[in-house]
């Protein structure tokens, strides 16, 4: 066991996914069926997924979702939370599919526990591909609400933990010829939302904004960053949530549908892999339509009586 300051690393197993890249062309050319091994998407891929315990036995949360799904596309994950059994809960269930795991457990808030984390997936496992900034809290309040405890929190956790593990992540990437960097905002850092929160709105629209730099600064060093700006989605965040107010958060989208962690992993998922290689500087939400509609065009999915003509 390797130690780090402010965190410490837990190993695990010599598990290596058995495919490399495929020439997806010459499958389909030749009629061939391809295997759910042939079309495994982050096969040799190394990612770290911050925030990626399990804090829930009902409902996933966005960083164990993902993580999960990286791993069963064959990359090798470096699994990052504060709480220890979380994050073995996570290790465990990720071993049990057949893919593999290491655990880091650190509070991400410190730039020597940032550093750490991406020394010891290279450690591991020799290179670094895929970072997946999904840690996060919440910070509620309208501005004379706020306190400085409160907001200084909120800012190191969800934007500043992601700007220090991009700064020793992006040089690992570079040396190996590139990698995906994936935040994760929130519809709340494009539009104020249904509840009060400034300080996690601009965290999150502070993340969309350093997304955009980034990118730019890294385009022509292959390291692509990209953002994803979760709606609605139901998620361990937000289990305390009533059935009335999960109605609510249904209603107000043009899908009318309650999105899940799952969904946050499977866009997650294409911009980690090739198949998203033209693709950086997005801002990309999965909202059920909610940006792309204005509050006068959802009436008529809020009230049964109305329709306007």
């Amino acid at each position: 066991m390797a130690h780090y300051p402010a965190a410490t690393l837990h190993g695990q197993s010599d598990y290596s996914p058995p495919c490399s890249k495929i020439n997806y062309r010459k499958l389909i050319r030749h009629g061939k069926p391809a295997t759910r091994c042939e079309i495994t998407r982050l096969a040799n891929k190394v990612a770290i997924v911050t925030g990626a315990g399990t804090r829930s036995a009902n409902i996933s949360g966005v960083g164990v979702a993902t993580a999960k799904l990286f791993a069963s596309h064959g990359a090798k994950v470096l699994i990052v939370d504060m709480n220890e059994e979380a994050a073995n809960t996570t290790k465990r269930m990720i071993e049990e599919a057949g893919g593999e795991a290491t655990t880091f457990i650190a509070d991400v808030v410190q730039e020597s526990a940032c550093k750490a984390l991406v020394d010891a997936a290279v450690e591991r496992y020799g290179r670094l591909d895929i970072l997946m900034n999904s840690v996060g809290i919440g910070g509620p309040g309208a501005a004379p609400d706020v306190t400085q405890e409160l907001w200084n929190r909120v800012m190191d956790v969800d934007l500043k933990s992601m700007v220090f593990i991009s700064k020793y992540a992006i040089p690992e990437m570079i040396k190996t010829g590139g990698g995906s960097i994936i935040n994760v905002a929130s519809v709340d850092g494009i539009r104020a939302a249904m509840t009060k929160n400034v300080p996690y709105a601009a965290a999150k629209g502070g993340m969309i904004a350093a997304t955009r730099a980034m990118a730019v600064h890294h385009g022509r060093e292959n390291v692509r960053v990209n953002c994803i700006a979760p709606g609605m989605i139901y998620t361990s965040m937000v289990e305390y949530v009533d059935d009335r107010k999960r109605k609510l958060r249904r209603d107000i989208a043009p899908l009318g549908t309650e999105g899940k962690a799952e969904d946050i992993a499977m866009a997650a998922t294409f911009l980690a892999s090739d198949e998203s290689r033209w693709i950086t500087g997005v801002l990309l939400p999965v909202d059920a339509g909610l940006m792309a509609a204005g509050p006068q065009s959802l009436i008529n999915n809020l009230l049964d009586d109305y329709e306007y003509e």
